[in-house]
């Protein structure tokens, strides 16, 4: 017999990546993601995190597993409940909502007039695009009020009585001359 037929099949070797290969050059970030620049002089923009995060329920959880109904519980964002709940950005609740990302909808909340302080809280707003915007009461400007009370008090005013006599007149003498 031929000996070449009986040496064993060697298996082709796989022209894809096998799972242990890493390409070299990948720029490490926290959390164990690499990423891989296009270009070899890339440069990362200037960016800060947001401190928190606008959460919406935009899927049921019916027909889906006990542990993501369990992190929308958590969460406290629930159909039946309230589809908007606002967490922290820290990497155990980033954790959480990357398990049931296909149910939520995660917007991140700027505050583009400043941070609230505590005395704002009851005038502040929050958008669906996570803009926390703070409505104060607006204060008159003293001279605004010096204004109003010179002309309260101005004798040449005419008062509510006056302007409706006058109008009254025009009114009923409209062709006569009350013009």
């Amino acid at each position: 017999m031929n000996k070449q037929l009986l040496k064993p099949i060697t298996p082709l070797i796989s022209l894809s990546r096998s799972r242990g290969y890493k390409p070299p050059g990948g720029i490490r970030y926290p959390g164990g993601i690499t990423f891989y620049p296009r270009h070899p002089n890339h440069k990362d923009p200037e960016y800060t995190p947001t401190k928190l995060f606008r959460v919406e329920q935009i899927k049921s959880s019916k027909f889906h597993p006990w542990w993501e109904k369990k992190i929308l519980e958590e969460l406290k964002v629930d159909m039946f409940q309230s589809k908007v709940a606002i967490v922290k950005n820290i990497p155990e609740m980033n954790a959480k909502l990357w398990k049931v990302k296909h149910l939520i909808k995660v917007t991140p909340i700027t505050f583009p007039y400043g941070e609230p302080k505590e005395e704002d809280i009851k005038y502040t707003k929050l958008r669906e695009n996570g803009e926390c915007i703070v409505t104060k009461t607006l204060q008159p400007n003293e001279k605004q009020l010096e204004a109003l009370e010179s002309f309260e008090k101005n004798p040449r005013k005419m008062d509510s009585e006056t302007i409706k006599r006058d109008t009254r007149f025009k009114w009923n003498n409209a062709f006569t001359g009350g013009f």
